[in-house]
């Protein structure tokens, strides 16, 4: 188990490898995630306090590039939590007009994740 801190919500103890959307969510953390989990919106963002991940999918990557966010957020549908962080989320779905959050995303990061380095 590792530790997640979501700002203003709490502290919990998440299985490894669980993915930070279905985490975040899961704890009472109010995101949105609008297309599913799958890297092609930007409503389940996240600003990394502390232990962002090293790491980014190529979706993820591609689409923080497409908004020219990249150090600006990330995208909880395409990080896992596999060590202790804390997060800020920058979309709550309970000031976003949205009837609901969107679909529960899948268990795995989706598309399949191509890995590439921080680029920051």
């Amino acid at each position: 188990m590792v530790k997640l801190l979501i700002k203003d919500i709490g502290e919990f103890f998440i299985e490894k490898e669980t993915k930070l959307v279905l985490a975040i969510q899961d704890n009472n953390g109010d995101i949105n995630h609008a297309c599913g989990g799958n890297a092609r919106c930007t409503t389940c963002k996240v600003k990394f306090i502390d232990g962002e991940p090293q790491k980014y999918t190529q979706a993820e990557y591609d689409k923080l590039l497409q908004e020219d966010a990249i150090g600006e957020y990330r995208l909880s549908c395409q990080c896992t939590v596999d060590h202790d962080m804390s997060v800020i989320v920058l979309d709550n779905h309970s000031t976003s007009n949205r009837p609901d959050p969107g679909s529960r995303p899948h268990d795995n990061i989706t598309p399949p994740p191509t890995w590439i380095s921080n680029k920051k």
